[in-house]
């Protein structure tokens, strides 16, 4: 299953790139199981993607939970919280 994946803010700035495309292997199909395989690649991803971590998320530009479902071609986006005043 391909997909695109977008960092947003620090999240971006982290991980070096505001966007990527990744074929993600079987048993990956929700936006949660995508941030547990992305934290595996180690360095800037682990502690960006941390578990425990504020990381919102989006799939196909709705907000979204750790359960969000994923299917090929979808664009799943990492964030921070943002807050305003």
């Amino acid at each position: 299953m391909a997909l695109t994946v977008l960092y947003f803010a620090s999240l971006r700035e982290a991980v070096g790139t505001g966007r990527e495309q990744v074929d993600l292997p079987a048993g990956v199909a929700t936006a949660g199981e995508l941030r547990a395989w992305l934290r595996q690649r180690g360095g800037a991803w682990a502690q960006a993607l941390a578990e425990g971590r504020a990381v919102r998320v989006a799939v196909d530009q709705r907000m979204g939970g750790a359960d969000t479902p994923v299917a090929d071609g979808a664009e799943v986006a990492f964030f921070p919280p943002v807050t305003g005043g």
